[in-house]
């Protein structure tokens, strides 16, 4: 990785949503900004809610939150399983506290409650967890993407193309 290169997270575990974790991949990728898959530690490879695997770089607990320029949350229903394992969470509210990308898209928004970084904030996610994020302290929009300082969030696969050119934007290319 050149010094210039930026790095960036993208938590998985079973049954993410395929697209929010590819297409991430692929656009990042091809504006020279590294993509580092994280899983929750308990296999290599997690399957999507489709079966299409995603082999991973890292489980979190051999990662640190300072060697990465952001993290992506990808939805599906991988949050649910995500959110029971604390250093994910933790992963995220250190990533968020250094001033750096938090990107999150449908359900993702679940890790953005766990890690306890949605209050006072504007947000969005998938509209059946509208509860949970006003809960957890966001003023809650229905847009495509949605960016409040370092939190960059949209709803659904159908807003991938404004959320990752958000991702980019942000950090800088």
């Amino acid at each position: 990785m050149s010094p210039q290169q930026k790095s960036i997270a993208i938590l998985v575990e079973d049954q993410y949503q395929v697209l929010e974790v590819w297409y991430p991949i692929l656009r990042l990728k091809e504006n020279n900004i590294k993509t580092v898959v994280i899983g929750s530690g308990t296999k290599k490879t997690y399957p999507s809610k489709e079966g299409y695997p995603v082999n991973v770089d890292a489980s979190i607990d051999e990662v640190k939150s300072k060697d990465f320029d952001g993290v992506i949350i990808p939805g599906g229903f991988a949050p649910d399983f995500m959110r029971r394992k604390p250093a994910m969470a933790q992963f995220i509210r250190e990533i968020h506290d250094q001033g750096k990308v938090v990107a999150s898209i449908c359900h993702g928004g679940w890790m953005l409650v766990s890690a306890k970084i949605l209050k006072g904030r504007r947000a969005t996610s998938f509209f059946a967890i509208r509860d949970d994020m006003e809960a957890a302290g966001c003023q809650w929009v229905d847009e495509e993407v949605v960016v409040d300082k370092n939190l960059i969030t949209s709803r659904k696969p159908d807003d991938l193309t404004a959320f990752v050119v958000e991702i980019i934007k942000y950090l800088g290319k």
